[in-house]
């Protein structure tokens, strides 16, 4: 019977890390849920009525690439424009240590 206790517990303490990183992502996914739900700059919107919304952004990157794409980065959130309506808005990570994409170097 020994034998079986030795087992178990490894056993549980797999199961209990895997939970942790079950939560962890279940905490992310909910944490981009929520900011989904948040205001946002709509897609169609022009640059002015983002900056009458938003306020000015905290930077400004030139447009690149054909169609031209510019993107104005505030706290929160990231928006992408295509010529001067914005084209998308993605929420920005809550911390460095938080998985995603990796970002664009500025241009030097």
């Amino acid at each position: 019977m020994k034998p079986m206790k030795f087992l178990l517990i490894p056993l549980a303490l797999a199961l209990s890390l895997g939970s942790l990183d079950a939560s962890a992502d279940t905490l992310l996914v909910q944490r981009i849920e929520r900011s989904k739900a948040s205001t946002l700059p709509r897609a169609g919107a022009s640059m002015a009525s983002v900056e009458a919304q938003f306020g000015a952004p905290e930077s400004k990157r030139d447009a690149v690439g054909q169609p031209p794409i510019s993107r104005w980065i505030y706290p929160a959130f990231t928006v992408y424009f295509e010529y001067d309506h914005v084209v998308n808005a993605v929420v920005n990570k809550s911390m460095a240590e938080e998985k995603g994409p990796k970002p664009v170097p500025p241009k030097g």
